[in-house]
């Protein structure tokens, strides 16, 4: 059973209807918004409205439990159908065409018949608006498209679990799920078989593939003393172990780092050197990421490559976090000033046209973004720019929504779904 979001509209289920090849409408899912579940037959009605486009009163939409659909006046007639608190329903408005892609404010006066309040004071009437972004269609194409779980840290384990981040994501028509090892998966590094029955079961159930895990070496370990390559190859080598026992073909390492614009600690080549065969073995990449405030043009990214070239390995790549092409500043903070922050969350302003020198050793693309308004417009992130250099240098790889912006509860849910109607629309208009 999937967490529901705390507004009344839910976010995740917003999309047309097609039947027969023709699409009749568009549906979006509702949370009781009483205490208790109650009788379908209590439900008086929804009036919808959807900007200028849509004003329908209570009586027309459709409602879906338990996999059944029926109009208002049966679920007046019906016996035994009912709405119960921890599941949404599924409202239906029949539109010829559907929806325009993009943000909508959708409008409901939601009707409940309440046996208890006097009848003078009955139908309840619960008035409520949300921008919710349709889901994008047409999922593949030039790219694959994929989410990082990282992009709901402060909903996880808060007010999300594991099967509410996997609906989210299928629900955008994403095929790929990116974790992080030590954030995602409980009594890591061995986790239980019954966990990882639900995992397999999760994947299965939303048609998702394990795409990038995210490990760490611990360079700074032990206090006093530095981590030898022995150590940092067994962290390695634990994380592509329980990585393949999960699916996952990527792993990427988080290597601790010895100066501000993160280079590497220097026992990261010999620890990665004597992983490459295991990693043969499991059919594995490694692809440490390469991530602001490190640009394209940097000596740790020529390292990177010169492994590659000196090894001849197919199992070590670069990842590109794509926060290395923000060229407009992240809002400040409370409390923030410009001189108080990291001077790379103003963005390091990296030439898209960059890509095309590393292309052929890039194995994988975080989506990295901070904030996409209503209208579809990245506030960080030139995405036309980025997509165009991707395509035209041949990457067809996944593209991993990775959004780090404000932590407010159930925000990210939104903002993936705007990203991924916003790049994939670009995508689209390419030639």
């Amino acid at each position: 059973m999937m967490l529901l979001e705390r507004d009344l509209i839910q976010s995740v289920g917003f999309r047309n209807v097609t039947e027969g090849g023709r699409v009749t409408g568009f549906q979006f899912r509702v949370r009781m918004p009483s205490y208790r579940g109650m009788a379908a037959s209590l439900i008086d009605g929804i009036a919808v409205r959807v900007g200028s486009m849509v004003d329908v009163g209570p009586d027309v939409p459709l409602w879906t439990f338990g996999g059944q659909t029926y109009t208002l006046q049966q679920l007046w007639d019906s016996e035994g159908v009912r709405w119960p608190l921890e599941d949404a329903a599924v409202v239906t408005v029949p539109f010829d065409g559907g929806l325009p892609q993009g943000v909508h404010e959708i409008t409901i006066e939601l009707r409940l018949r309440m046996s208890y309040i006097p009848v003078e004071h009955q139908p309840t009437i619960h008035r409520v608006s949300r921008a919710v972004t349709l889901a994008p269609e047409n999922g593949e194409g030039t790219f694959r498209y994929g989410v990082s779980l990282y992009s709901y840290m402060g909903d996880y384990g808060t007010v999300m679990d594991l099967e509410t981040a996997l609906a989210s994501i299928a629900d955008v028509g994403a095929t790929g799920v990116e974790i992080l090892g030590e954030g995602h998966i409980p009594n890591y590094p061995e986790p239980s078989p019954a966990w990882l029955d639900t995992w397999f079961g999760l994947l299965e159930k939303y048609s998702l593939e394990p795409t990038n895990y995210g490990s760490w070496i611990d360079t700074r370990l032990h206090p006093g003393r530095s981590m030898t390559v022995t150590e940092g190859a067994e962290a390695l080598q634990r994380d592509l172990r329980l990585a393949r026992r999960l699916g996952f073909g990527f792993v990427r390492p988080k290597i601790g780092v010895v100066s501000s614009d993160l280079v590497p600690d220097p026992i990261w080549t010999e620890s990665v050197e004597r992983s490459l065969d295991l990693a043969h073995e499991l059919g594995i990449i490694i692809c440490p990421e390469i991530h602001s405030p490190t640009p394209i043009k940097h000596p740790v990214v020529d390292d990177y490559i010169g492994l590659i070239e000196r090894t001849g390995t197919k199992n070590f790549g670069l990842l590109i976090d794509t926060g290395i092409f923000q060229d407009r500043p992240i809002p400040l903070r409370e409390g923030e000033t410009r001189e108080t922050r990291p001077a790379f969350l103003d963005g390091i302003g990296v030439d898209p046209a960059d890509f095309k020198d590393i292309a052929q050793y890039v194995v994988f693309v975080q989506a990295k973004f901070h904030d996409i308004n209503e209208q579809l417009e990245d506030q960080q992130i030139p995405w036309l720019p980025v997509l165009k250099v991707l395509k035209d240098s041949g990457y067809t790889g996944y593209l991993s929504s990775e959004y780090e912006g404000e932590r407010t509860p159930w925000r990210a849910t939104e903002q993936v779904r705007r990203q991924h109607a916003l790049i994939r629309r670009i995508t689209a208009e390419l030639p």
